[in-house]
């Protein structure tokens, strides 16, 4: 088994040879580096995969590489408004770039999902592009690059996609299947959680870097989103004890502004499993809520990204850390942490995934364990105070993530084999361990990605 010394280094070597460069300049990382199997996408930049590298590279004095990576996907950034609905619509960002060599020289070619599986666009990359801009003037003190004006614009390209009118009243964003990590039909279309977390922590970045002027109203209208997404979010997907006895007293078909039952949620969908696995101690927020629907599922991404932003209250915060403690062995296993929890088996996988062979259960995205969700782990926590939790998660990775070469994902129920797809040396698995260890070293690293209690929230009807 490798040392903690060997493997730190290893791992640091394993991240600088995954960088990708741009007629001489660093501009980001590629997704994998196995020379064993396609490349496919995996030699490709992937916005949400670089965040990990990212934070590392900022938290070891290798901004450069952070800023160049904000200025070339800002000038990928889809600048028309077109009808054409083959065409990524105004604000996106790319789900990937690369530079291939053509006519002698180099030249970025961006994906907007065009060439993705089930060809789906997608939605978090340019919240996480915002997230990151913040991180980056977080660690610089670069106020003056978010404040240039291609900057300020393409910011505000993004708010007006996400803050258009469309065909709902909620405060959250309606987005198709596979539209963030899980980029796999998963049973997980409508109001996820983690696009919410991701777009609430976007506007909480929005609102400090864009520039007071707001003759177009956005700064208003993403501080008034603000307090409306924190309620919405904190009043209706919270799931605990108390919730879970309001749900089952539930009277359905109820009308007007003064229902209970907000979503027509019928007592009778309250999964058995659910039942029996929800600790006395400790909650979590709900993977999806929409008419007639609540999704019981553990989603890690999204509840974690809750802590380390804040969009959970202090108490929330703890009582997430508290249901991961409780429930460790089927959340952690042997390889933190598990994607979401529990998978979906029999009737339910065939429905949820239309037959994937990738997402057969307890495997990739359907209950597998992906070491990228560590440094989440880690940061939020750091952020409560659960150190012992943070450092009993990295002595699980230190003692496989090396000598498994560092793959993508793992399987079964608890994570005890590497991914049957799974790619070796996979970027951001190597940069959770780093950023993980930094964290856990200098816990100031938090304030890049994290913001403080927000108690603003505001009711809504809808």
């Amino acid at each position: 088994m490798p040392t903690y010394k060997n493997l730190v280094e290893d791992a640091q070597k394993a991240l600088e040879a995954s960088i990708m460069y741009y007629k001489g300049q660093a501009v980001g990382t590629i997704a994998a580096r196995d020379r064993d199997a396609l490349a496919l996408n995996y030699d490709q930049c992937f916005v949400r995969d670089f965040v990990s590298s990212a934070l590392v590279f900022l938290t070891t004095g290798r901004e450069d590489i952070v800023r160049n990576f904000l200025e070339i996907t800002l000038t990928l950034q889809s600048q028309e408004r077109r009808m054409d609905c083959f065409k990524p619509g105004l604000g996106l960002m790319p789900a990937s770039f690369k530079v291939e060599l053509r006519g002698g020289g180099e030249v970025l070619i961006a994906d907007f999902g065009e060439h993705a599986i089930a060809r789906v666009t997608p939605i978090d990359s340019c919240l996480w592009w915002m997230i990151l801009l913040r991180a980056y003037v977080k660690a610089t003190g670069d106020l003056a690059l978010a404040n240039r004006s291609d900057f300020q614009h393409g910011m505000r390209l993004i708010l007006r996609l996400c803050l258009e009118t469309r065909f709902d009243m909620y405060p959250t964003l309606l987005v198709p299947d596979g539209s963030f990590m899980i980029d796999r039909r998963m049973g997980v279309y409508g109001y996820p959680l983690e696009i919410q977390a991701l777009f609430y922590a976007a506007l909480r970045s929005a609102e400090e870097l864009l520039l007071p002027n707001d003759l177009d109203g956005i700064r208003t209208a993403v501080i008034e989103r603000l307090g409306h997404l924190a309620f919405h979010m904190r009043s209706y997907y919270w799931l605990d004890m108390q919730r879970l006895s309001e749900i089952y007293h539930y009277k359905g078909e109820e009308f007007g502004i003064s229902a209970v039952n907000k979503f027509n949620i019928y007592a009778s969908s309250i999964p058995a499993w659910f039942i029996n696995w929800l600790p006395d101690e400790g909650g979590y927020f709900a993977g999806n809520i929409g008419p007639g629907l609540i999704d019981f599922r553990f989603f890690t991404l999204g509840n974690l990204m809750s802590v380390i932003t804040s969009l959970s209250t202090k108490e929330q915060s703890s009582n997430i850390l508290t249901l991961v403690a409780n429930r460790w062995d089927d959340l952690v296993g042997q390889m933190p942490m598990k994607i979401c929890f529990p998978a979906v088996e029999d009737r339910d996988w065939q429905l949820f995934t239309g037959f994937d062979p990738k997402n057969v259960p307890w495997s990739y995205h359907n209950g597998g364990n992906w070491p990228v969700l560590l440094w989440f782990l880690v940061a939020a926590a750091v952020k409560t105070g659960n150190i012992q939790l943070a450092e009993n998660a990295i002595k699980l990775t230190e003692a496989r993530l090396g000598k498994d070469l560092f793959p993508e994902y793992y399987d079964g129920k608890n994570g005890r084999l590497i991914g049957k797809e799974a790619r070796r040396y996979q970027t951001w698995s190597i940069a959770a361990f780093l950023l993980s260890k930094q964290l856990i070293a200098n816990p100031e690293h938090l304030k890049l990605i994290s913001f403080e209690e927000d108690n603003r929230a505001m009711a809504c009807e809808f």
